[in-house]
């Protein structure tokens, strides 16, 4: 019996698909193009499921009460878009601080502000990466076709769960609203791959929830379990009460740091296509990877070498590896629908200035002609 089904769909649709397979029970949001959909879905999926969606009164109630719903111990799950990242921005920090699992889809769009809510464009790396204040390590993955915008959501619930903090899927208005045929697992398969959250079992008494070590997160029992504990968004002790102790506060925030970066192997994720004999490096992430898809046949078709390193997780970075293929090629390309959030990244993981770049943030998406025309200018 196979493992995979061919169902046609929508990003949003299928990210909402994917949530309620790998077990998400609750979802709090608030409608906001170009995400509604997932909402709008998954509050049709989740009461059959034994779930419950809410409508919240704005986006920062949807995110408070997804907190709340992960704290009683299930999977749970917000939606939105660009300026309701921005709203959701302060509980984020407090699901960072108190170490609370969550998964957030951002369907982006163009911005500052309510920019261009119907057209597509990568307007939230950058604040995909420090979305609250703070020191934290943020995990944000990136779908970059539909099949993934399934199979990054169910791997955002088991991180989430790994590392107990939030992580953020990204998907975009192209990505998020088309509508094709994707072959992705059946539900059976994610339903053997959750791996759940870690609890303690011991006398009640010896329970102190961030008494860790250092590269390991906080084990938060569900609430009304019998297990007590503090829950704040202040700096904390081992038992979550507040404290100002300066040692305490050290290795809080380096354990939020080290918690990430030591496992980074089990987080990172990336496509290759077609580098190794290639004589040109293109980077992009998202949907503008479909175009440079088709943009490297063509170009090969006229015997220009190139190929496509697509960082699938987004941060943290896989900086390595940037700097490995900024060793080996010289001619690189950077892509993306935004003034160049991330060639900053890039620019820093591979040591170099050089890097040439190609953005677009008119709310269109690139062409493969886009991209043709641009190695052919630059290269």
């Amino acid at each position: 019996m196979s493992d995979t089904r061919e169902v046609i769909s929508s990003g949003n649709d299928l990210a909402a698909m994917a949530a309620v397979d790998a077990g998400c029970r609750f979802f709090g949001g608030y409608p906001i193009t170009p995400s509604s959909e997932v909402m709008h879905t998954i509050s049709d999926l989740l009461p059959r499921a034994g779930g419950a969606a809410i409508q919240m009164e704005d986006e920062i109630g949807g995110i408070a009460a997804a907190i709340g719903a992960a704290m009683s111990g299930v999977r749970s799950m917000t939606a939105t878009s660009g300026p309701g990242i921005s709203l959701k921005a302060e509980n984020l920090g407090l699901a960072q601080m108190a170490e609370v699992p969550l998964v957030v889809v951002n369907v982006m769009r163009g911005g500052p502000s309510t920019g261009l809510p119907t057209r597509v464009a990568q307007g939230d790396v950058a604040q995909a990466k420090n979305p609250s204040h703070g020191d934290y390590k943020s995990i944000t993955l990136c779908a970059g076709n539909l099949a993934e915008c399934y199979t990054e959501t169910v791997r955002a619930f088991n991180l989430a769960d790994r590392f107990m903090q939030p992580v953020i899927v990204l998907l975009d208005e192209t990505i998020g609203h088309m509508h094709a045929k994707a072959v992705i697992p059946t539900a059976e398969a994610v339903k053997a791959g959750i791996k759940p959250r870690r609890t303690f079992d011991g006398d009640p008494k010896d329970y102190r929830p961030y008494d860790v070590p250092q590269d390991e997160p906080a084990i938060l029992n569900p609430m009304f379990k019998g297990y007590r504990y503090h829950f704040t968004g202040l700096h904390h002790d081992a038992d979550g009460f507040p404290t100002e102790e300066k040692e305490t506060c050290r290795k809080l925030i380096d354990r939020l740091f080290r918690k990430v970066d030591e496992h980074r192997d089990e987080i990172e994720s990336n496509e290759e296509y077609m580098l190794d004999d290639a004589d040109i490096l293109l980077i992009g992430y998202g949907s503008a990877s479909l175009a440079i898809k088709e943009a490297i046949g063509r170009l090969r078709a006229e015997g220009i070498k190139a190929g496509m390193f697509r960082p699938i997780t987004l941060w943290p970075s896989p900086e390595e590896r940037l700097y490995e293929l900024g060793q080996k090629f010289d001619k690189v390309l950077s892509i993306e629908l935004n003034q160049g959030q991330y060639l900053e990244e890039i620019q820093r993981a591979m040591g170099r200035k050089d890097i040439q770049k190609l953005t677009k943030t008119n709310g269109r998406p690139f062409s493969p002609q886009d991209i043709i025309d641009k190695v052919k200018e630059v290269f």
